[in-house]
């Protein structure tokens, strides 16, 4: 039997979250940076890069993955595992590799590049080893970490991706809501979690029913389990006056949105009302910010200050928001555009960004626990526009 260390499988129709015009200026923009920079070929092997440049989302378990983009071709290199369905999924052409011997991924990868080019890669992803194994199959010429050049691209959002993650943001809202529903003293975290979780899942199949249904999910925590932003699910029980944590992640063709509130079970303190509301003012006053020509670090600064002046500061715990796009918990993270000390991105119209500050007081002090509201805002050439729908702070959110 002839084993090939590689072959073209395709059958089906393609099926993709975007029109071909969408990724052709996509590639393009890239191709003009490649060649700005003397880049034959670029290696892309993360999930956001490869999803963001062909459509195609893939599952690794254990194996390599790639796109290959050079100035005529855009190439996905998928495991015979996976059969068609990378092709289907992708927007331009596919190549799958065998496993009859070992590194034939990189044999595929050079049926593409060719030896002696070029090449651009992702310092951020890349392991030391595929890195020896790419310098070892390619030869390169020569190297250059492509990584901040496409988060630059990312960061900035097409017309038709504000429409998927404005979308995306209403299924969150849909999962809000439905987490709300089920809170009650005697519930456990994980029961209500599912709630907010199948809501949004069925909403997303209502919405886009020829997409991939995969990685929506909720954390919600409760009492001291709220200290964390990203604090998973347990099987706590809600006890009345508990402090609550509302978190929905839609996921839709790798887009990640997010849903942040605060919530009490049934009544809230005066000194956990008191912190609460003082969060829910900086999250105003944050929002206000965030327009054409501000810098993160600049926004950052100001709420920084915003909460020195009330004694809070202290409580703060991680930066005051972030980029939206092709990203989730385990892939992903356009790092240029977060409300932080050292980013000084200035924003502009077509970035998408949260507003979310989250203050932690520690057990033992009145008011313990984690308060965070989180919306997402679309730049505008006049300032912002908020697509988050779900209301926050504690006219709505003490469930009684």
């Amino acid at each position: 039997m002839d084993r090939p260390e590689f072959f073209r499988f395709h059958q089906g129709e393609k099926t993709l979250p975007f029109d071909a015009q969408e990724y052709e200026t996509r590639l393009a923009r890239l191709r003009a940076d490649m060649q700005a920079n003397g880049v034959d070929a670029c290696v892309f092997t993360s999930m956001h890069n490869v999803a963001y440049y062909s459509g195609f989302l893939y599952c690794a378990f254990g194996r390599p993955y790639a796109l290959v983009v050079t100035q005529t071709e855009d190439v996905t290199i998928s495991a015979g595992i996976d059969a068609a369905q990378p092709w289907r999924r992708s927007h331009g052409d596919n190549i799958t590799y065998t496993d009859w011997q070992r590194n034939n991924h990189w044999r595929a990868v050079l049926s593409v590049t060719g030896a002696g080019r070029s090449i651009g890669y992702e310092a951020d992803h890349l392991t030391l080893a595929q890195r020896d194994l790419l310098v070892s199959f390619l030869k390169p010429a020569a190297t250059l970490d492509v990584a901040p050049i496409t988060m630059r691209q990312r960061m900035h959002k097409s017309a038709a991706e504000i429409a998927l993650i404005r979308s995306c943001a209403q299924v969150a809202d849909v999962g809000g809501y439905a987490i709300r529903d089920a809170i009650r003293a005697g519930t456990r975290e994980i029961d209500v979690a599912m709630a907010g979780r199948d809501a949004m899942e069925l909403e997303i199949a209502r919405r886009f029913p020829d997409a991939e249904y995969r990685d929506t999910w909720v954390w919600f925590q409760s009492g001291m389990n709220t200290d964390g932003a990203h604090n998973p699910v347990t099987g706590r029980v809600l006890q009345p006056g508990d402090i609550l944590s509302l978190n929905t992640f839609p996921m839709i063709s790798a887009y990640y949105t997010a849903l942040e509130r605060t919530l009490f079970v049934d009544t809230v303190d005066a000194a956990s009302l008191a912190i609460w509301e003082a969060n829910v003012a900086a999250h105003e006053y944050g929002m206000s910010l965030l327009k054409p020509g501000a810098s993160c670090a600049d926004v950052t600064d100001r709420i920084n200050a915003f909460f020195a002046e009330r004694d809070l500061l202290q409580y703060r715990t991680f930066g005051y928001g972030h980029s939206f796009g092709i990203l989730s918990h385990y892939y992903g993270r356009e790092a240029g555009l977060e409300l932080r000390e050292d980013i000084d991105t200035v924003l502009a119209p077509g970035m998408v960004i949260s507003m979310e500050p989250m203050l932690t007081v520690p057990e033992g002090t009145p008011g313990s626990g984690g308060y965070r509201e989180h919306d997402i805002l679309v730049i505008t050439d006049e300032g912002h526009e908020n697509i988050t729908g779900y209301p926050y702070g504690p006219a709505f959110n003490v469930i009684c």
